[in-house]
């Protein structure tokens, strides 16, 4: 038995990156849907179950491959790479539960124009995200490698379009809203919302260091 565990074993990591990825983009997809549905209370309650089964489903690719880096002989690319990429997507699966959790929790009234530029962003950002991960086994190739640069140089561009909205959404919230109850509910939630795309910039910034080093 203790033979059999000390054997060398293979892991596909750039299958787990991409199986991580397609749910961070289920779980924004189903987060948009909620915001857009905001005012129907049953549909509303059906994209959140959404996020949450997409977050879980993302927590356990990331326990899969934590676990697997102590058991695999030989990565692919360096492990500390690896567990530094998956564990910052998975920020990104979380940050996308705290937003939903945060508006249930908080009872906001309405959705804003803003929370809806933002989630768009967001949701933008993460499907990036989603073809840049899935460039990451053939970057080996140039033209791969270039074309998963010129993605995270996309997702860079899109958080940066996101903080300008925060700025803007953050100077209209303190002029115009009147109830300090919903403007200490609506800021938390554009805060979170930009953290996304930050937490998504974070992702592009280690692929592009797993491409130089790797490519």
């Amino acid at each position: 038995m203790l033979f059999g565990k000390l054997l060398p074993r293979n892991t596909d990591f750039f299958a787990l990156f991409d199986q991580h990825a397609d749910h961070i983009v289920e779980a924004a997809q189903a987060f948009s849907k909620l915001v857009e549905h905001y005012n129907d209370p049953e549909l509303r309650s059906q994209y959140h179950r959404a996020v949450d089964h997409a977050e879980k489903a993302a927590d356990r690719v990331t326990h899969e491959v934590n676990k697997a880096i102590h058991q695999t002989f030989i990565t692919p690319i360096d492990r500390e790479q690896i567990h530094g990429l998956i564990n910052t997507m998975d920020d990104v699966a979380d940050l996308i539960q705290d937003s939903a959790e945060t508006m249930a929790l908080y009872d906001v009234r309405g959705m804003t124009d803003e929370i809806s530029r933002l989630t768009d962003l967001s949701l933008r950002c993460c499907s990036r995200v989603r073809d840049a991960v899935r460039l990451l086994a053939r970057i080996a190739d140039p033209a791969t490698a270039e074309a998963a640069l010129k993605t995270c140089d996309e997702i860079d561009l899109l958080e940066g379009d996101a903080d300008r909205v925060m700025r803007t959404a953050m100077s209209k919230l303190f002029r115009e809203e009147p109830d300090v109850r919903e403007l200490i509910k609506l800021k938390a939630i554009y805060e979170l919302l930009e953290t996304i795309t930050d937490r998504c910039e974070d992702v592009a910034n280690l692929i592009e260091g797993i491409i130089l080093e790797n490519s």
